[in-house]
């Protein structure tokens, strides 16, 4: 439901349905002991409670993903205005809401590559290893859940803008040398002129700065989603 990549619209949801009923059953093979024990005597509310528990667990580690995934698209809004390409917003390829050019061809290169990086096969470790945290037995902490969600949230933004900071600089430095320029010689529309010229230094910019973006981003997903 909340996954990168496996949420998106434009995935079937007979697809959906089917990873989900494959990731299941590749999980049941390992908590299937403890699980047996569990249902020695099921009743509706134990069950009604496991649902509930395992509901809230999975949509837990899927907004880790998400969170991740929403910091890039954030900074990369916020590269595009910098350097002058904002533009008109169109469809995003993973959700509904109107994006960039920019942001939507950058966020899709990084989805591409944190599914190169196998993302999801940590995804999976990691649910695995939250049975040996938060028992099946006991209903999840919700004070631990939000908690780890703020960590997850608060690095992922501080990655964000680390990303960032080289736009953020040079939307600075240009925008101060553009306004000096303008007070220096007020009857030009220096602003206007420099429009595209700022473009230029900017897209060049984002040529050479963005296989490292990339890669960065990538690397730094095991760290951050494993802080839970």
């Amino acid at each position: 439901m909340v996954l990168p990549g496996m949420s998106s619209a434009r995935v079937p949801p007979r697809i959906r349905i089917l990873a989900a009923f494959a990731v299941s059953v590749a999980v049941a093979a390992f908590v299937a002991p403890k699980l047996q024990i569990l249902l020695a005597n099921p009743s509706a509310l134990l069950l009604m409670r496991l649902i509930a528990s395992e509901i809230v667990i999975g949509t837990f580690f899927g907004l880790l993903a998400r969170f991740y995934l929403l910091a890039l698209e954030f900074i990369i809004s916020g590269i595009g205005m910098s350097i002058g390409y904002g533009g008109m917003l169109g469809a995003s390829v993973d959700g509904f809401e109107m994006q960039s050019a920019l942001t939507a061809f950058v966020s899709f290169s990084a989805l591409l590559v944190l599914f190169t990086l196998d993302f999801h096969h940590l995804v999976i470790a990691t649910l695995l290893g939250s049975y040996d945290v938060m028992p099946m037995d006991q209903f999840p902490s919700t004070r631990l859940l939000l908690v780890n969600l703020l960590d997850v949230l608060r690095e992922s933004f501080i990655v964000a803008l680390r990303l960032g900071s080289p736009f953020i600089g040079f939307a600075i430095i240009v925008n101060l040398t553009v306004g000096l320029i303008n007070k220096l010689a007020v009857q030009i529309p220096i602003y206007f002129i420099s429009l595209p010229a700022v473009l230029g230094l900017g897209l060049m910019v984002l040529y050479f700065a963005i296989p490292y973006l990339l890669s960065q981003f990538g690397q730094s997903f095991p760290s951050v989603f494993t802080l839970s």
